[in-house]
């Protein structure tokens, strides 16, 4: 597995970003909430991911920018927790929740607590 994110793991669509607030599930570790969705997308890869960081919680562009770079280099970083655990294809969004800054190492900790989380509730569903 590369730790790249490339163009193919990005979710653009905007029916499937509609349809994945619409319909999706979501899963909350602090200061991330993930709404995921099981469908099936054009591309080859099994994961389609989005970030989002509400302007209602950090007023300054510059401030969400340099939050979801942070947010992408944590995922590219540890995606493989996501892709080990996974069979069907799914579409991801991240959203971040806090109203300030954290650390990188804090960020990591709790993409790994919300992958063990997504994990869990993957097996109540039995997806």
């Amino acid at each position: 597995m590369s730790c790249t994110l490339g163009k193919d793991e990005k979710l653009k669509s905007k029916k499937l970003i509609e349809q994945l607030f619409a319909e999706g599930k979501h899963v909350k570790s602090f200061p991330f909430r993930l709404i995921y969705l099981p469908i099936e997308h054009h591309g080859n890869l099994p994961l389609k991911v989005g970030f989002s960081v509400p302007k209602r919680n950090v007023k300054l562009a510059v401030n969400r920018n340099r939050i979801k770079r942070l947010m992408r280099e944590v995922y590219r970083n540890n995606k493989h927790l996501f892709y080990e655990k996974i069979e069907t294809k799914f579409v991801f969004m991240f959203i971040y929740m806090a109203k300030e800054e954290i650390k990188y190492t804090d960020l990591e900790l709790s993409l790994k607590k919300l992958s063990n989380k997504l994990q869990e509730k993957l097996k109540d569903d039995k997806i």
